[in-house]
């Protein structure tokens, strides 16, 4: 299946120094990652929250394997194109596991 997920500079430096493999833990008071369903709802995201705050932001396109990802449910937190998985951060490193690549599709600045 392919994601999407929003990132700031600090963290997609992190997702480069692993060689475009995984995503970083999530920081204390983040229990839940956060995968998105389509590149809109992740431009959304990017263009509202990680501009203002951070002055750029990045959306990145992810593969993960169908058979992990079945034991989540999808989310709708929003309108309907604002569909996420909640993946508890205890379960990222297994979650980075199942990813078969990740790339930049698109940056946005202040």
């Amino acid at each position: 299946m392919i994601l999407f997920r929003p990132v700031n500079q600090a963290e997609l430096d992190l997702i480069i120094k692993s060689n475009w493999k995984k995503f970083p833990p999530r920081l204390i008071g983040q229990p839940i990652f956060y995968p998105v369903l389509n590149q809109e709802y992740a431009e959304q995201i990017t263009r509202e929250w990680n501009v203002p705050t951070y002055g750029v932001g990045h959306v990145l396109e992810f593969e993960i394997e169908d058979d992990f990802i079945k034991n989540y449910t999808v989310q709708k937190v929003g309108l309907d194109h604002h569909l996420e998985y909640w993946i508890p951060s205890e379960e990222l490193e297994k979650f980075n596991t199942n990813i078969n690549y990740i790339k930049l599709i698109s940056t946005f600045k202040e």
